[in-house]
């Protein structure tokens, strides 16, 4: 199952490459910004993510509720954490 889980900017990593550090429930990842714009995507906004692209900007009231309506999923949301977990976006930095 895939599902689109809250996350929230910690970080620009590479603004050419159009990649931010996201922080889901604990777990950091870099996520692609591509799809949203540059106003979307400051430091502390709340973005839904599917696999590794931030598809749209929510509010943290949101992004708290999406997550309590998550975590009631059980076996699926650990799932998808997991995935996540294992899942790499690289930016240009980390090619080499």
């Amino acid at each position: 199952m895939c599902l689109a889980i809250p996350g929230q900017i910690i970080e620009i990593v590479d603004a050419d490459q159009q990649i931010a550090k996201a922080e889901v429930s604990g777990v950091k990842r870099n996520i692609n910004i591509g799809l949203l714009t540059p106003e979307q995507t400051q430091v502390g906004n709340w973005v839904l993510i599917h696999v590794g692209f931030a598809l749209n900007q929510i509010d943290e009231d949101e992004a708290h509720a999406t997550l309590a309506l998550l975590q009631q999923m059980g076996p699926a949301l650990d799932e998808e954490y997991a995935m996540m977990e294992h899942s790499e976006i690289l930016g240009s930095f980390e090619a080499s």
